[in-house]
């Protein structure tokens, strides 16, 4: 009997006879043995699975555990169990109508073992990216064929402008050059959404149509990896943006429904093209977050926050579905071991099951020990957010979530620099106010601040206040947490979403083809834009490797006169961050910060490369930063 093998997508037929089963695609595409989970589901799609009666395969080591039809006759879920199993093409039997049909399945050896996959951590620095609006590499095409309707339109803030993964791998030097040691890119896979929506488009990412391929226009798989290959050896981490709460409205789900309770309110995609006006039938998300952790959260509420869609373009998937959740947490493995990613950022975490979700963690925590994922959970407030991390005891349910986001320092930072800093609550009290409930975090060294990203105003927002900047720095750099910085920040890129997300999300000078303005390079920025990139890079090389700021006690001082201090200190060394919170003049009394200046005579600030006198007070400018070092 011939064998038709399937390394991809490829389609199927009965051997002999009319087709009466067609496979178009299978998912994973491939797998790999050694895993210490065994269980691998493969989501089988094409034409008369449902007459499948039985799957079976005489390749050592894999048994089938169990084949489960769906709602729809054109898909079949097979859960193998490869515990035994060597890396091989394996054949399955398909057996429909007394007829059988063979197909081969790729199992690969992995690379290296779960243990041996480092994660991020809080002594990296993440640089957060969005493809399409950072750089376009020598090679990009033109137009995709194959793909929905879309534009290339640089002169549009919400369409696509051309920028790729082969334009990102060009300039890995830059990320060196500036210092930091892992690069978040906002997702990469495929979005096949039309741009005519009233000019919508998804160039920003979060609309999935193909959770196994790299977006064309993007690039390829084989891209993705050789970006990851190269950043690897150049001493930079990847972070791959992923999206289990909601998928884009183009993905084949859609369409064709594996089940009737694969997506959350699935009566609306009965009804909508995903052009048209909500019915009474569609169940939009409230975005309150809070009744995910309320006490006294009423299931109207919670089910409107869970089970509601994010937007009308983007169904919301049922994570409380097994098969669901068994395919995307596949998926997130598949990732790991394809392309060698250290890290995810998960989008929307709360909007999602939480169950479902801390299955996910769990698992992916027991095959990669030391791998990291950071969840957005975007509420302000300390107790919310510590809720979720890992052993959280304000948590009846472990989330098994390492890194949270800290939305309230990047609330903080944005309302302290619009104010004076005063004895009690405006300005850098802020900030201080925030970090006194750290003792909620199980782990605060494993949350991730930030003073912007793709969802916000620009920290700068129209304007160019650079020592607003320098102390927002300054702080995120050395406090107890994991950094991040939003692409464009260290040359003073600015906006707001007054009008449009795409004003935050500029393209990158330099990074395209006819650009003017090159801030790649010394030459190209602008003196200003020079001596921001030339402050930012000193202060992250500093940073690098230091244990002072990795793993150092912190000590912070409620502010006085103004002035608003944190120290980190290990092993005898320190670093202290002293920030003037005010337009005028103000004095440090540095006796009253002797328990953590000592003896100490002299220090350096890393900042400008002066050295002061810790004997004496010391007479600050308005808004100056220091980081001193001794």
């Amino acid at each position: 009997m011939k064998r038709i093998f399937i390394l991809g997508i490829l389609a199927l037929q009965l051997m002999g006879m009319k087709a009466a089963v067609k496979i178009d695609k299978i998912e994973p595409t491939d797998w790999y043995v050694g895993m210490k989970n065994p269980q691998v589901q493969l989501m089988l799609y094409g034409k008369g699975l449902a007459s499948v009666e039985e799957v079976t395969t005489d390749y050592p080591g894999v048994h089938v555990d169990s084949v489960v039809h769906l709602d729809s006759p054109n898909y079949l879920l097979v859960y193998l169990n490869l515990r035994d199993a060597k890396a091989g093409t394996m054949s399955l039997k398909l057996r429909a109508e007394s007829l059988e049909l063979r197909v081969d399945y790729l199992l690969k050896q992995r690379e290296k073992k779960g243990s041996e996959r480092m994660g991020f951590t809080n002594a990296d620095v993440l640089y957060m990216l969005m493809p399409d609006r950072f750089a376009q590499g020598a090679h990009h095409p033109r137009q995709v064929k194959g793909l929905n309707n879309y534009k290339e339109d640089r002169t549009q803030p919400s369409l696509r402008h051309g920028g790729d993964l082969e334009g990102i791998r060009e300039h890995l030097d830059y990320f060196k050059d500036l210092g930091v040691t892992a690069l978040w890119f906002t997702p990469v896979l495929e979005n096949n959404s039309p741009d005519n929506r009233n000019g919508y488009s998804t160039y920003h990412g979060y609309a999935t149509t193909n959770y196994y391929r790299v977006d064309p226009r993007f690039g390829s798989n084989a891209d993705y990896r050789r970006l990851a290959d190269e950043a690897h050896a150049k001493g930079l981490k990847i972070v791959m943006d992923m999206i289990f709460n909601h998928c884009g409205f183009e993905h084949p789900w859609v369409a064709d429904m594996p089940s009737k309770d694969w997506f959350n309110a699935p009566e609306w995609l009965k009804e909508s093209n995903g052009t048209s006006h909500p019915t009474k039938s569609y169940l939009q998300t409230s975005y309150k977050l809070t009744p995910v952790v309320d006490p006294y959260a009423s299931k109207i509420d919670l089910h409107e926050t869970v089970d509601g869609w994010f937007v009308p373009t983007m169904p919301d998937l049922n994570q409380r579905n097994p098969h669901v959740m068994t395919y995307l947490i596949q998926n997130s493995i598949w990732w790991i071991e394809t392309v060698g990613i250290d890290g995810i950022r998960m989008d929307t975490y709360p909007y999602a099951d939480a169950k479902g979700m801390a299955r996910w963690m769990k698992e992916l925590g027991e095959e990669y020990p030391h791998f990291n994922t950071v969840g957005e959970t975007w509420v302000t407030e300390p107790a919310y957010t510590a809720t979720w991390q890992k052993g959280s005891k304000l948590n009846k349910e472990n989330s098994y979530l390492k890194t949270v986001m800290d939305f309230s320092f990047y609330d903080k930072i944005n309302q302290a620099k619009h104010e004076e800093t005063d004895p009690w609550w405006s300005g850098l009290n802020r900030i201080y106010n925030s970090f006194v409930y750290d003792y909620l975090y199980p782990n605060p060294s494993s949350v991730m601040a930030f003073i912007d990203n793709h969802d916000t105003d620009r920290f700068l927002g129209n304007g160019q206040d650079t020592l607003a900047l320098k102390q927002a720095l300054a702080l995120l750099l050395t406090i107890n947490r994991i950094p991040q910085i939003y692409y464009g920040t260290e040359i003073l890129m600015n906006g707001t979403k007054e009008v449009t997300d795409g004003n935050v999300r500029k393209d990158f000078p330099g990074g395209f083809p006819g650009d003017q303005h090159n801030a790649f390079t010394k030459e190209g920025r602008t003196k200003a834009e020079q001596a921001m990139f030339q402050w930012t890079s000193r202060l992250l090389h500093w940073r690098q490797g230091n244990e002072v700021i990795t793993k150092g006690r912190q000590t912070q001082f409620i502010p006085f006169n103004g002035i608003y201090v944190i120290a980190r200190q290990y092993k005898g060394r320190t670093a202290l961050t002293i920030l003037n919170g005010t337009s005028k003049e103000a004095t440090l009394d540095v006796k009253r910060y002797a328990e953590v200046i000592g003896d100490t005579k002299r220090a350096k600030d890393i900042l400008t490369g002066r050295y002061y006198n810790l004997s004496q007070d010391m007479k600050l400018r308005p808004r100056q930063s220091l980081v001193l070092d001794y």
